[in-house]
């Protein structure tokens, strides 16, 4: 039976075009737009371990950003990604469409075809298996209890190995992004983290730890400390750090990192302090400027990049349109940033 998708609190539904494949091929290539030879010097200052991108790439509003005019979504979602790649800064992308619906492995290398040889996904794994709540699709209101929340044969199944073998090399990090627990789960953390256990040691097993390629991303500040760093770190998995309403902001995450250091760096820039989806959605889009530049967040973010990467490890760094109103433009202030910081030997 084929997994229907699952609303999520957090983000927008996930757009739906499985037909948009079907369009005539009179409607040709997205074209992305002039590149700007600033953007390609910027790129190369950043060096190699830094990968910033935004979270999907199906907005019409970032004519003149990314595309060299408007399209329909549809189009954008079935054919933008190899007009993406083609911005220098964009060296990454979250694919936010795998937490709704699973993707096999056909449709993950489909994905891969469009991008260059060093382009690497952030995938999100499936809400069937990163949701401890079963939600009506229509309103994403809980209706009981998820019995695939963490399952380590459905997590293999549904969203390590489809990726794996779709994506190859290109895979960056498979993003467990775990809903709100309900409160049975949060007054039972020791529960909570054995089901985290089992799960990552099935991902470990599978391989899935060699890069390391998966992370953990939490939207209960309850669950950072030592217990669930410990868990991580005991198989190799990275903390993704999520920059969201929910969560506290990054200077308050470090202790995760330096926790599991040394290792790449995961950072999901998601949601301005202060604001809903839904409120942010409202007010940035059509998402083709800085609506609300988050200053703080940014300058932060820009210093932590800035030393990862000194050190060696790579950044994988995705922002969504949420955290400031056009996330090409926060990818574009945040090299700018990154690239001023003082080069640390």
């Amino acid at each position: 039976m084929p997994a229907q998708p699952q609303a999520d609190l957090f983000g927008d539904p996930a757009p739906d075009h499985a037909a948009a494949g079907a369009l005539s091929p009179a409607h040709g290539p997205v074209e992305p737009a002039p590149t700007d030879p600033t953007h390609e010097a910027l790129a190369q200052d950043l060096g190699p371990h830094v990968r910033l991108g935004t979270s999907s790439w199906h907005f019409p509003g970032w004519a003149g950003l990314v595309w060299r005019r408007a399209y329909p979504e549809a189009v954008l979602s079935s054919r933008g990604l190899a007009a993406y790649a083609r911005h220098p800064l964009l060296r990454t992308v979250s694919l936010d469409r795998s937490f709704y619906r699973p993707l096999d492995a056909d449709q993950f290398k489909a994905l891969a075809a469009q991008v260059p040889d060093d382009f690497r996904f952030v995938v999100k794994a499936p809400a069937l298996v990163t949701d401890a709540s079963r939600r009506d699709p229509s309103t994403g209101q809980a209706t009981g209890d998820n019995p695939g929340f963490l399952d380590p044969l459905a997590t293999l199944d549904l969203a390590w190995r489809p990726a794996r073998d779709g994506l190859g090399d290109r895979l960056g990090v498979l993003v467990l992004q775990l809903s709100p627990l309900p409160t049975r789960w949060r007054r039972d953390p020791a529960a909570f983290l054995d089901r985290l256990h089992r799960v990552l040691a099935a991902l470990a097993a599978d391989g899935a730890s060699a890069s390391p390629r998966v992370a953990v991303e939490v939207r209960d500040p309850e669950l950072l400390g030592p217990d669930l760093a410990e868990v991580l770190r005991r198989h190799g998995v990275r903390y993704a750090v999520g920059l969201h309403d929910r969560m506290p902001p990054l200077e308050a995450q470090l202790p995760m990192l330096r926790a599991l250091w040394p290792g790449p760096l995961v950072v999901r820039w998601n949601l301005q302090r202060g604001l809903r989806y839904a409120q942010a959605k409202d007010r940035f889009d059509p998402f083709d400027r800085l609506v609300a530049p988050d200053v703080p967040t940014r300058t932060a973010l820009a210093q932590l990049v800035a030393r990862t990467a000194a050190a060696g490890q790579d950044c994988l760094v995705t922002i969504n349109n949420k955290a400031e109103g056009s996330a090409p433009q926060s990818v574009l202030a945040l090299a700018r940033a990154v690239a001023e910081e003082p080069r640390q030997r």
